[in-house]
């Protein structure tokens, strides 16, 4: 049987799969806090005792850049190689790859009711799909037609830099610019991105926050969630909040389109990770898909893109596909 793993600087799934069953049906899965663990290690060790199930080989998707079997995660102080895994863990084999080639992978596997769909557009059969996933942090993928089958592609076109599309948005990159000395679009357009613009609508434009939410905010693990909570709540909503949610979605709208634009994505562009999830109903409204054709005079190519969002932890399924083909492979 093969363990699974999802690897994110927020949280960890893991699950056990066997080829019978396949990608999309986990015998027996888990969720558990990255941060609370010193290594990948500790946490697949504590895992397996709970499940007391036997395991042979192991995928894990990670969120960094996967080089010769070896990564160093980007929101989180571990250090991986896959050999001293397989070692550590008294397992046959271990695979690493990217996060974002996991989702890649698991797109052609996808059913219906896994998507969400912004726009039905006019796909291209065979042609290349795009994948960006707003999460902790920022992936972006993409997959292409090799003759036979959809072939993943990682990528780490989150730290490419920001690229304001109207006044609002320069305002906020020379604010940000004032912070740090580089300002990729993971900075504004993920998990830890969204605090950022928050801060400068409100320091920088003076928006005002009424007390009680400020103070929700600022004592909340989780500010992000916070902030899209306090600008979805129907009873009592935030404009500062809603305005941070309105500009991220114009700046999701414009990363998406750019990638699309970047890889022909005629097959599609599929949305990712948690943020969206958070975000279905305003992702709905019309403000994401009139900033993602925003692109002069490839308009009507934008309109022709067909757009979905990923309801479920895609990248669970594709490094469960790419585990269990090497493991056939092997056998």
């Amino acid at each position: 049987m093969l363990l699974a793993g999802d690897i994110g600087g927020t949280k960890t799934d893991l699950a056990i799969f066997s080829h019978q069953a396949g990608p999309n049906s986990p015998l027996v899965q888990g969720e558990l806090h990255s941060a609370d663990y010193p290594s990948l290690q500790a946490l697949v060790t504590e895992f397996l005792k709970k499940v007391q199930m036997p395991v042979e080989r192991a995928c894990f998707d990670v969120a960094g850049p996967v080089i010769d079997g070896h990564v160093k995660i980007t929101n989180l102080p571990w250090v991986m190689d896959e050999a001293s895994l397989a070692k550590d863990l008294n397992l046959k084999s271990v695979r690493l790859m990217n996060d974002l080639e996991a989702v890649a992978r698991a797109i052609p596997l996808l059913r219906p009711s896994d998507v969400n769909t912004l726009n039905a557009g006019q796909p291209v059969p065979k042609g290349a799909i795009a994948v960006v996933a707003p999460g902790t942090g920022l992936g972006e993928s993409f997959l292409t037609w090799d003759g036979s089958k959809y072939v993943s592609h990682g990528s780490e076109g989150g730290h490419a830099d920001f690229a304001p599309t109207d006044e609002r948005q320069i305002g906020l990159l020379r604010y940000m610019l004032a912070r740090f000395d580089h300002v990729g679009i993971e900075r504004v357009c993920s998990g830890i991105g969204i605090p950022n613009i928050y801060e400068y609508l409100r320091d920088i434009e003076h928006m005002p926050e009424s007390p009680k939410i400020a103070q929700l905010i600022a004592v909340s693990k989780d500010r992000t969630a916070a902030i899209v909570e306090s600008a979805v709540n129907p009873e009592n909503p935030s404009k500062l909040c809603g305005a941070t949610v309105d500009m991220f979605i114009s700046i999701l709208a414009s990363e998406a389109a750019n990638l699309a634009l970047k890889v022909l994505a005629t097959g599609g562009i599929y949305l990712a990770g948690g943020v969206p999830l958070h975000m279905l109903r305003v992702l709905g409204g019309p403000g994401f898909m009139e900033s993602f054709k925003r692109k002069g005079r490839f308009v009507e190519l934008m309109k022709h893109i067909p757009v979905h969002i990923i309801l479920i932890r895609a990248a669970l399924v594709g490094a469960a596909a790419y585990g269990l083909e090497s493991f056939k492979e092997e056998s």
